[in-house]
């Protein structure tokens, strides 16, 4: 069927029914975009509560290099803090002992193919 096969109001019934849907999609996008900037702001302020400036820094500077790596170590060090098995703060020594660590555990792992 073609746009000449259809009359002036069923043109506009579709026009207005694909501008719904755009906006509708526009609205779960946002709010998407909403919930994940809430649960960024309590990751931070969980981070700021647990960590010292200089560590934060560190993490930060992580992050912009290996972003995928950073993810990983803030959501094990928020799982510690709220298991109770973290020591607040948690200095930049004490995290830099922590990726020396986490680094070591990766280069273990190897994969061979036969």
């Amino acid at each position: 069927m073609s746009e000449e096969d259809y009359t002036d109001d069923e043109l506009e019934m579709l026009r207005r029914r694909r501008m719904a849907e755009m906006q509708r999609s526009a609205v779960d996008e946002q709010r998407r975009a909403q919930a994940h900037q809430q649960v960024e702001r309590q990751k931070q302020s969980i981070l700021r509560q647990i960590l010292t400036p200089e560590a934060r820094q560190r993490l930060t500077n992580i992050r912009m290099v290996k972003p995928e790596f950073a993810e990983e170590i803030e959501m094990q060090l928020i799982q510690l803090a709220q298991q109770g098995r973290l020591q607040n703060p948690v200095t930049d020594e004490q995290l830099k002992k922590t990726l020396m660590q986490l680094q070591s555990q990766r280069k273990d792992i190897k994969i061979r193919r036969a």
